[in-house]
């Protein structure tokens, strides 16, 4: 029975182009992958900076696991909780303007993490419509009551916050700075007077944004965040994610976030990792530089060809609608040499996917002529 009801829904996926298989990257290099021995630009990677393949974070990587060895071996509360780790964690507090910082082994972890422990049932959460599925997850566990808000919409918000019902309650509100589907950035200033009038506590995802975004790459909603979640798997080129807040929320996490107390932590060469890390941050300000001009010459290309694109920085959504037609896309985007996703449902709505085009400090306005390019051989699958 079970076998058959998991087959069904499969076959469900497959006949409504939603079925996922990943793709096979033999090597990357740069901006580039290799599948199947074929050379492609990605525009599908979250390495904004391009860290992820520097030869100087692979060293200094390299250097610190052959230093450290490479397993923790251990949760945080047992014996994980190295002395690497701990410094690296005040570092990065410091360097993004926290009183506090707590290393997670992935930012879907932090979420969940962070929002199932800090609310339980008779709170209330706003959250914004479009914030990541971890996110979900974390305010279903909490068991708190949650209400939407329509996306980016702070004058919808603020409706919700008006209600009576909601005055007496502990309220927080859920987002994030920069949207990593729709690719528009937080509405800071209006949400920050919004979190002066009614009070509520904030809790900003900042995953797209540090590193890329911001002076010195400590992201856009400094102001604002009472709490801020951030992944080193993006902008930073490492693994695992950060929860940066004041000391009472790192105490209270360490002490009742499930997914902090019962998983291995980082790895010791983790947190060194980290701290070598805070100095790329830095000193990347031309890479940051680099990539917001070819973000903007990839917009201003694709809406004077009559496309419909959305993003207010380096990730960037080409409208499509059709799942079928943004798989078709996809494909002939591949056969002519170009990686990028089609975004379906569930992580965008059904009937509005996208072909989700994320930019990377290296790519080059030969690159982006030569993907506008095949886009428009490709136009017959938008239209």
């Amino acid at each position: 029975m079970l076998k058959h009801r998991i087959i069904d829904r499969l076959k469900f996926q497959k006949k409504n182009n939603l079925f996922r298989k990943p793709l096979i990257i033999n090597r990357r290099q740069g901006k580039y992958v290799y599948i199947d021995n074929q050379k492609l630009i990605s525009f599908a990677s979250n390495d904004y900076l391009g860290f992820g393949d520097s030869k100087y974070l692979r060293e200094k990587v390299a250097q610190n696991f052959r230093k450290f060895g490479s397993s923790a071996s251990s949760s945080r509360l047992v014996t994980g909780s190295f002395h690497s780790i701990t410094e690296a964690e005040k570092a990065f507090a410091r360097y993004f303007g926290y009183t506090s910082c707590l290393f997670f082994p992935s930012g879907y972890q932090a979420n969940l993490g962070l929002l199932s422990a800090l609310f339980q049932k008779g709170d209330t959460i706003f959250f914004d419509k479009h914030v990541h599925a971890s996110a979900i997850k974390g305010m279903l566990l909490s068991q708190s009551n949650f209400v939407g808000y329509r996306h980016n919409a702070m004058s919808h918000l603020e409706q919700r916050l008006k209600k009576k019902q909601y005055q007496q309650q502990i309220c927080a509100v859920v987002t994030e700075s920069l949207f990593s589907m729709d690719g528009d950035l937080l509405h800071v200033d209006h949400l920050n007077q919004l979190r002066k009038r009614y009070g509520f506590f904030c809790i900003v995802d900042e995953a797209h944004a540090f590193g890329a975004l911001g002076q010195k790459g400590r992201g856009i909603a400094r102001k604002v965040a009472d709490v801020a979640v951030g992944t080193f798997g993006k902008a930073l080129g490492l693994f695992g994610a950060f929860v940066l807040g004041p000391e009472w929320v790192r105490e209270y996490l360490i002490n009742y976030s499930s997914p902090f107390i019962y998983t291995t932590s980082l790895p010791e060469a983790h947190g060194a990792s980290a701290l070598d890390l805070i100095h790329m941050l830095e000193k990347s300000d031309n890479k940051r530089q680099d990539l917001y001009d070819i973000s903007r010459m990839m917009k201003h290309k694709l809406a004077n060809e009559g496309l419909t694109v959305r993003g207010d920085a380096h990730i960037l959504a080409l409208e499509i609608g059709d799942e079928a037609n943004s798989m078709h896309l996809s494909q002939h985007l591949f056969k002519h040499g170009f990686l990028a996703f089609p975004a379906r449902y569930p992580t965008v709505p059904l009937g509005k996917s996208i072909i989700r085009i994320s930019m990377n400090a290296l790519h080059t306005p030969d690159d982006i002529n030569a993907f506008v390019s095949a886009l428009k051989l490709g136009a017959t699958w938008i239209h």
